[in-house]
């Protein structure tokens, strides 16, 4: 099996990909896979991030928290398109300093700000928020729980959550296991099946929707045009992690055509605190 990640090393490698999200190329990728600009590094599509500003239900004068927020792909969207003011948590600076400059270009200056935070550790007073969301964030983490826990202790009762992850299956076992580990994100494993584990944090679950169509179909232009930039993504990335990069690609193509991975969009309500105690 493929070794496992530390907490730390995944940040760090996060960082390296920040360190390049905007060159000609990236940009280029992002642009044919997801249809924005951002630097992102998630699975969001254009069609997708108008969904979930419309799932959110927030509006001007509401506050909304994006957890994992990176350089700002997709909370600033969502921002935009429902006029809500933002709070941007992430932990590396560099990914912030990106998604506040981007967003005073956008014009949002005055209604965003950010927090250097842990999703399962936030700085932030109980119900301060009338939503989060988060995208494809969990699946990076090893904190799943707690970072569940905490976005709905700063969500006021009533609140939504609107989020996507990547997991896999249940009962993968073997070169199965192997081969999704290699092609998934760093702690996509969990020994917990979402639906539970947000209820258990205290959230009602009100929509589950699968996304592996989509998953599969993003990662199937993603090889297409990272092939078709290739001679510039080998100046980016350098040869050696270029092949390495392209080669997961493809394994997570064929590991979504076989099942063993899978993305899914849960849209959940704050309980009343007093009934999950």
């Amino acid at each position: 099996m493929p070794p496992t990640l530390t907490d730390q090393t995944a940040r760090e490698r996060f960082v390296a990909e920040q360190r390049v999200a905007f060159a000609p190329a990236r940009l280029a990728v992002e642009r044919a896979v997801c249809g924005s600009d951002y630097g992102g590094t998630s699975w969001t599509t254009m069609e997708e991030a108008g969904r979930v500003a419309g799932m959110l239900g927030v509006g001007p004068g509401d506050l909304l928290l994006e957890v994992g927020a990176g350089t700002g792909w997709p909370g600033l969207f969502v921002a935009q398109e429902t006029g809500a003011d933002l709070v941007l948590s992430y932990i590396p600076h560099l990914g912030l300093g990106a998604a506040l400059a981007r967003g005073v270009a956008d014009g949002l200056g005055g209604r965003i700000w950010a927090a250097a935070a842990d999703g399962g550790a936030l700085p932030f007073g109980d119900g301060a928020f009338d939503a989060v969301s988060h995208s494809d964030v969990l699946c990076c983490l090893p904190g799943k729980f707690e970072t569940l826990a905490d976005t709905r202790r700063v969500v006021r009762t009533g609140g939504r959550t609107v989020f996507s992850v990547i997991s896999m299956p249940p009962g993968l076992t073997g070169s199965a296991l192997m081969r999704a580990v290699e092609a998934a994100p760093p702690f996509a494993e969990s020994a917990e099946e979402y639906p539970a584990m947000i209820e258990r944090a205290g959230w009602e679950i009100a929509e589950h929707i699968d996304l592996t169509g989509q998953y599969l179909d993003s990662a199937r232009v993603t090889v297409a045009a990272e092939e078709a930039h290739g001679e510039a993504l080998r100046q980016v990335h350098g040869e050696e992690d270029y092949a390495a990069r392209l080669a997961r690609r493809k394994l997570l193509v064929a590991i979504l055509e076989e099942g063993l991975a899978r993305r899914e969009l849960f849209v959940a309500v704050a309980a009343d605190a007093r009934r999950t105690e």
